[in-house]
């Protein structure tokens, strides 16, 4: 590395030197003119800048300050030498002084004149490819270090230059923009809210379409109402509740109640009416009026007992002119476990039942009497199997009708469930009637209680057990089909004998010359006065010959036969008068 040397310095042979490049630290390396061309090129008193920029200036020389050119800001200034701040370039002597090692140089690569530099307090290695170190500037006659300062032009003051506001970019000015700057604030809006408010317009237009679609609902079921075509409701409806009676398609099962526990039994007939849509359980008293396989004359709780659930349904189809498919021997075990499989029923009681099982008088009933008592399996039979003292039979089997309506308002709609529900009873079920029947058709009649379309009818009969004057239209005509069954060919005529002569025997007499005769006997009761003449009536014109059989089986006129109306269930009806003569039939 080359050291600087000063052309004055007393070391040497006092010849100039000229830069010739820098080190790689950025420090200028000189070289040493030979004496013939530093004669030739350099004067007495060299001054650089003097010769080539014109404005520099020797303060030792004439201690004058040549005026300096002003300040042109778009003239290329010649770079700041902090060794030189007056403009001369001057090569330092670091033996003048003993303190410094840095050399002066020209970085415009002219060599340095001889003349004696002011003192620099501290030098810095300079870089000329960065800006060189802000120093303090002293002038000549100064003792000590001053301010930095600006060096001024010709004409030019020391005062700081006034520069002013437009010259600068950062000024502010209103922005004619603010307008995009608040759309792209909105824009940029936190996405959290953005989805919010979105899920809120999504909701509303989902309710707004949710009530126009209703409203058209509304408005379609309500013009299919008051056009006639509304399914189930107006054509279909309509169509089965015109539609004869007779003529309606039905499903009837009996369901006989054994009480186990306190003996007895209570009967039902479950009707579906595929037609309109209805389902109905029709009560039947135990002192309804049957007619035996002999002939003789029975009740039902006597049929059910002695002839059992076949025998009993034939001599059923028989009375009430109607079709039983099966029947369903429920006995109060069973019962108990069918409820507690559904869930518990609840239904309207009519008074409080003990506890069957309660050891001693006074404890606390059972049953609450009350609107929406739950029942359990236990309580649903007591209910259904209680009759206090003084109350009429048919206050018991109404319970019973109760409890069977509450049970289908919780059997399951499905028929593959309520298949599942009756084989979980493992009951023994009489023939033809099997599991998947019995569900399938329990399943239909849930169906029809759910929806309301579901009632309980009793069946009236009179004191003697003998169908009322006004059974045939209310309940085995309406809701049975009354005469929808046709005998079969080869079957026997079905004769319903009502005794208005005033004596109770000649029932029994006219039962056993019909029987005799090949017809069907249907206890007809008794009238509540006496009649002078026979009748023998028939409703349809195909029947008349068989009145007229009957007629003369009895020993009746021929004239006594008649078209009229004719008892439920049977064919030909009669009404014996005071003219009948027992002897002569």
């Amino acid at each position: 590395m080359n050291d600087r040397y000063d052309a004055g310095d007393a070391g040497y042979d006092g010849g100039p030197y000229e830069l010739v490049g820098y080190d790689e630290y950025g420090r200028p390396m000189y070289r040493q003119v030979p004496a013939q061309q530093a004669a030739q090129a350099q004067p007495a008193a060299y001054d650089p800048y003097a010769q080539q920029q014109g404005y520099g200036y020797d303060p030792y020389a004439t201690g004058q300050q040549p005026p300096v050119p002003s300040y042109d800001p778009g003239r290329q200034q010649p770079a700041y030498d902090p060794y030189d701040p007056y403009g001369s370039q001057t090569p330092y002597d670091p033996y003048a002084t003993g303190t410094q090692d840095a050399t002066g140089y020209d970085p415009y690569g002219q060599a340095a004149s001889s003349g004696q530099q002011p003192r620099v307090a501290e030098q810095t290695a300079y870089i000329p490819q960065q800006a060189g170190p802000a120093q303090d500037v002293t002038g000549p006659g100064e003792s000590g270090p001053g301010p930095a300062q600006d060096v001024p032009g010709p004409g030019e003051s020391g005062a700081a230059p006034d520069y002013h506001t437009e010259q600068f970019a950062f000024v502010e000015e209103p922005d004619g923009d603010s307008e995009d700057v608040i759309d792209w604030l909105k824009f940029t809006e936190n996405r959290t809210e953005r989805r919010e408010e979105a899920r809120r317009r999504a909701r509303s237009r989902l309710i707004a379409l949710l009530v126009v679609l209703a409203l058209v609902a509304a408005g379609g079921v309500g013009y299919l109402w008051y056009a006639g075509k509304l399914p189930g409701l107006s054509s279909g409806g309509t169509d089965g509740a015109a539609a004869p009676a007779a003529a309606q398609k039905r499903d009837v099962l009996a369901v006989h109640l054994h009480n186990t526990a306190g003996g007895g039994t209570l009967t039902a007939l479950l009707v579906d009416n595929t037609t309109t849509q209805q389902g109905t359980t029709v009560l039947l008293p135990n002192s309804l009026a049957l007619t035996g396989d002999d002939g003789s004359a029975t009740t039902l709780a006597a049929s059910v007992d002695d002839d059992g659930t076949s025998g009993t349904r034939d001599q059923l189809d028989t009375v009430l002119g109607t079709s039983i498919q099966g029947t369903w021997r429920l006995d109060t075990p069973y019962l108990q476990n069918l409820v507690d499989l559904v869930g518990d029923i609840e239904t309207d009681t009519d008074t409080d039942v003990p506890d069957p099982d309660a050891g001693k008088k006074g404890a606390a009933p059972l049953v609450h009497k009350g609107r929406d008592q739950t029942l359990s399996g236990k309580m649903a039979v007591a209910y259904a199997t209680y009759r206090a003292s003084g109350e009429p039979e048919n206050a018991r089997l109404q319970r019973f009708g109760q409890v069977l309506q509450g049970v289908l308002r919780k059997m399951s709609s499905d028929p593959a469930s309520a298949t599942v529900t009756v084989r979980t009873l493992a009951q023994i079920l009489d023939p033809p009637l099997t599991d998947k029947d019995l569900g399938a058709f329990l399943a239909k009649l849930a169906d029809l209680a759910k929806r309301g379309d579901y009632k309980t009818a009793l069946l009236p009969v009179g004191p003697d057990g003998t169908l009322g004057a006004q059974t045939g239209d209310s309940v085995v005509k309406d809701i049975l089909g009354g005469t929808a069954k046709s005998p079969g060919a080869g079957s026997a005529v079905r004769v319903s004998v009502r005794n208005a002569t005033g004596v109770k025997a000649d029932t029994d007499k006219a039962r056993v010359v019909l029987l005799n005769g090949g017809f069907t006997f249907l206890e007809g009761g008794s009238a509540a006065g006496t009649e002078t003449a026979s009748k023998v009536l028939y409703a349809d014109a195909a029947d008349r010959a068989d009145a007229t059989e009957v007629a003369k089986t009895l020993g009746l006129p021929e004239s006594a036969v008649t078209k009229g109306t004719v008892s439920s269930g049977a064919d030909v009806s009669v009404v014996l008068g005071s003219d009948y003569a027992p002897s002569a039939s």
